[in-house]
């Protein structure tokens, strides 16, 4: 049987628990997993590069099946250069579905021998997202309960 890696691309500014989630839901579907840390020159970034992926370096020491690396321009690039079979995504409302559903329909354009895989996260974690993660925190909000110890340390040498 073919040894099948999967790509779950993102900016991870910071990584969440949904993302967490949503990881360790793909660990149990492929035998590697790439986490593409996005350069993301598109998104202000609270977290530098460097620090984004230490912060995901951290949260996937358990799973020995995953690394880590940073990627700058097409997603489809770094997914051929690394033999990917699929990409991993997560999707968590309609309005999500809506444009992941047309991502992964130009992907399979550029990619059509890599599959797109959708995972929903548990319901805990369906409201969750970065962006939420960063405003909350930023306004002075409690965000122990939406990441990991790391990053909470990493929000808190941010104030």
């Amino acid at each position: 049987m073919p040894h099948v890696i999967a790509v779950y691309p993102g900016t991870f500014d910071p990584i969440t628990l949904g993302h967490e989630d949503l990881l360790q839901r793909a660990t149990q579907l492929f035998d590697e997993v790439i986490v593409a840390v996005a350069v993301g020159h598109h998104k202000k970034t609270m977290f530098t590069l460097d620090e984004r992926m230490a912060l995901v370096r951290e949260v996937v020491r358990p799973w020995p099946q995953v690394r880590v690396e940073s990627f700058d321009g097409l997603v489809r690039d770094f997914v051929r250069a690394h033999g990917a079979k699929a990409m991993v995504r997560g999707v968590r409302s309609v309005t999500d579905f809506d444009y992941e559903r047309q991502l992964a329909g130009m992907n399979r354009h550029l990619m059509p021998d890599v599959e797109t895989v959708f995972l929903m996260p548990s319901d805990q974690f369906a409201h969750l997202s970065s962006s939420f993660v960063r405003e909350i925190h930023t306004l002075g909000g409690d965000v122990q309960a939406l990441v990991s110890p790391a990053v909470l340390r990493a929000l808190a040498a941010k104030s």
